[in-house]
């Protein structure tokens, strides 16, 4: 008879893989993807060095999900920042403009990044193996599609110019990548509210908002 792991002990080892992702995502925000090794993940996590090898086969994989579970975070703070601005406490419409979601999802993003340097520039532009860049470039077509929705909508309320959504949001999140590379090297926290409202004003010319 064949063995089948138990509702149990199925249990455990997703709690397993779970601490050892929260130590791993500990370890890049300290010192990002180079600081997490198998040996310094198991130390962090209080386990054996072998049992990194029982969830992930290689380094590589274990990375490529540390990304993975630190950027769906990220990605989920910013789609938050969006739906916050549609609706009310009752579910009603708030009266929000497309205007007021962008600025939302762009300060979202840009304070996010600003208050976590290390991991933002993990996740943004560490040089990193062929398998974690594939989900580098999964995650920012998240962030393109959160983007589209908003100039759609900005578009469909005449709030912004028409345009093409998808090239204009993919546009937006390369350059608010890129935008914060530098800044994200640095520690003046007192020009963090000067860079966040001059990323919001040139993201919102880059869609034509019509103040």
């Amino acid at each position: 008879m064949a063995y089948r792991e138990t509702e149990h002990t199925l249990a455990k080892k997703a709690d397993t893989r779970l601490r050892l992702l929260k130590a791993a995502r500990r370890l890049v925000q300290q010192g990002g993807f180079a600081a997490a090794s198998a040996s310094a993940v198991a130390k962090e996590s209080g386990v054996a060095s072998g049992t990194i090898y029982r969830h992930f086969p290689n380094k590589s994989e274990l990375v490529a999900e540390v990304f993975r579970y630190a950027t769906e975070r990220e990605v989920a703070a910013v789609a938050q920042a969006c739906d916050a601005q549609t609706v009310d406490s009752q579910g009603l419409d708030s009266g929000k403009t497309a205007a007021d979601k962008l600025t939302a999802a762009v300060e979202t993003f840009a304070q996010r990044a600003l208050l976590g340097r290390t991991l933002a520039y993990a996740l943004i532009a560490e040089p990193v193996d062929p398998r974690v860049e594939q989900e580098r470039l999964r995650y920012r077509f998240a962030y393109t599609e959160i983007f589209e929705d908003v100039i759609a909508l900005g578009i469909q309320r005449g709030e912004f110019v028409v345009q093409n959504c998808q090239i204009t949001a993919a546009a937006l999140v390369g350059m608010l990548a890129e935008s914060l590379v530098g800044p994200l090297k640095k520690e003046h926290e007192h020009e963090h509210d000067d860079l966040v409202h001059s990323l919001t004003a040139l993201v919102l010319r880059a869609v034509g908002f019509k103040s």
